[in-house]
């Protein structure tokens, strides 16, 4: 759910060579509790209100919450917060980026209500603002607010929120693939197996079409996705396979606490008592 990516050449070029190279790297590996741990020394080390320190803030926070740390994630956004809308400002993209993140990390705490709320704000913001990034933004939030209506069994609602987040961002890239996962999770809520297959395997084509590095945060997200599918039709073996394979990565690649492994883990119980 969480998006952190360099944005353009211009903030690539500022970011080499910068205090938070390292902790940025590690993430993108996927090494996430390195990761943290080097945002965090990185944080510590700069002087207050520090942009510097303040990307590292958020690294740290993206970390945690890749680790399935929900409430440590929250913490450190609520943090980073304050110095992002003060060297920043409020309306700027990166701190109405911070937002959405951190509204999606409510919903690993079950927070669901909040994430819509503040989801549902910062996509209102970010329309109606003008640039690729008020748009990726916009998208994103869009994303996170598809989450939340989901977790809460408004289906059909998060199903209109992704198709039309789809339809705005036309680029097949990451955005792309989680809000087709978003599409697939919804339609898998109404019962409408079929069509969330359909979905779940185009995610997939997204998902191998993409950068390695770009992979590491949405690994084992189609499998449970075309779990959940395949579960749904009845299809037990094939539905087996892919939670099993689902949860095998997300453990390796995130943690038993992830809310990810929880639900493939959970996924695989629900097989198991349906057909022993």
């Amino acid at each position: 759910m969480n998006i952190f990516r360099r944005r353009g050449r211009g903030d690539a070029e500022r970011m080499t060579g910068t205090p938070v190279d390292e902790a940025k790297a590690l993430y993108d590996a996927g090494r996430y509790a390195e990761a943290e741990t080097a945002a965090r020394a990185v944080a510590r080390s700069r002087p207050r209100d520090d942009q510097y320190g303040a990307m590292a803030l958020n690294i740290a926070a993206l970390a945690a919450g890749a680790q399935g740390h929900g409430a440590e994630a929250v913490a450190t956004y609520d943090e980073a917060l304050v110095v992002f809308s003060r060297i920043f400002g409020a309306g700027h993209w990166l701190t109405l980026k911070l937002r959405s993140d951190r509204a999606q990390q409510l919903t690993a705490l079950g927070r669901h209500a909040e994430c819509e709320a503040e989801c549902t704000t910062v996509a209102a913001t970010a329309a109606r603002g003008t640039g690729p990034e008020m748009a990726r933004l916009a998208a994103a939030a869009r994303n996170g607010l598809v989450f939340a209506l989901n977790a809460q069994g408004r289906h059909q609602e998060a199903e209109t929120v992704a198709r039309e987040a789809l339809t705005a961002h036309t680029v097949r890239d990451r955005m792309s693939l989680v809000l087709r996962l978003g599409l697939a999770r919804a339609l898998n809520g109404q019962a409408r197996h079929e069509e969330a297959l359909s979905e779940a395997r185009g995610a997939d084509e997204l998902y191998r079409a993409l950068p390695e590095h770009e992979r590491h945060p949405d690994q084992g997200a189609v499998e449970l996705a075309s779990a959940t599918s395949l579960f749904g039709l009845q299809r037990t073996a094939e539905a087996r396979h892919q939670a099993a394979s689902a949860h095998d990565v997300c453990v390796a690649s995130f943690g038993p606490e992830h809310r990810r492994s929880v639900e493939a883990r959970e996924l695989l119980e629900r097989i198991g008592s349906a057909h022993p």
